[in-house]
């Protein structure tokens, strides 16, 4: 049978931001525990006092990852350089039996010229192409017996080297994400390979992404 403290770790798992907040003991239990009296009444399905719900938050234990623990402090002092690569066009078409074979001579192309930047992910239903935008005409040629569900230009790359062991790390990129959202950043593209974590942004935004990772480095 659900109880108070299971639906207030539901609510708090579900607002990460309060979570936070209430590991760092800069939230009031009192007026919090009196917000949170409607939705687990409803929760529970009867009347739930207050008291219960402060007693619950006040024995509520945040999981490790959003502690600023010694091993993240040391991970997020190691992060490497931050590199920001513009001009850049982002194509997202429909999987196809053809796009493979059409996907090798946009590949035949790159190699021609090193400082070109790529990525290229598969999905089930859809795949995604980001290039300098140099190489949009060649990509939309190639490409001209393709489905494009959409194809979006003013585009901006920011990568961040990881140190070697961030996959043993939890909650490294809720760090970057906290931080993005709280700056208002909006977010077109996230890409990553082992030590190397990507996100694209429309250029509007890329003077607050590069300072909202900054922070997170610093």
């Amino acid at each position: 049978m659900k109880t108070v403290s299971n639906c207030v770790e539901d609510i708090l798992i579900s607002q990460p931001y309060l979570e936070e907040a209430l590991s760092r003991n800069i939230i009031n239990f009192s007026a919090l525990a009196i917000e949170l009296t409607e939705p687990i009444s409803k929760m529970l399905k009867k009347e739930v006092k207050p008291g219960a719900i402060m007693m619950a938050l006040r024995r509520y234990s945040p999981p490790p990852a959003l502690s600023n623990s010694v091993k993240m402090k040391r991970v997020i002092q190691n992060l490497g350089d931050i590199t920001v690569r513009s001009n850049l066009t982002d194509f997202t078409v429909k999987n196809s039996d053809t796009l493979i074979d059409n996907h090798a001579k946009v590949l035949d192309r790159i190699n021609q010229e090193s400082k070109l930047f790529y990525t290229f992910t598969r999905g089930i239903h859809e795949s995604n192409i980001i290039i300098s935008s140099s190489l949009k005409d060649f990509v939309l040629d190639h490409f001209k017996k393709e489905t494009f569900l959409a194809v979006q230009d003013g585009l901006t790359a920011i990568s961040i080297n990881l140190p070697e062991d961030n996959s043993k790390i939890a909650g490294l990129y809720y760090h970057f994400f906290k931080r993005l959202a709280w700056e208002g950043v909006v977010l077109y593209e996230v890409l990553s390979t082992t030590n190397e974590f990507t996100i694209l942004v429309e250029d509007d935004y890329v003077d607050k992404a590069f300072s909202a990772i900054k922070k997170v480095k610093l």
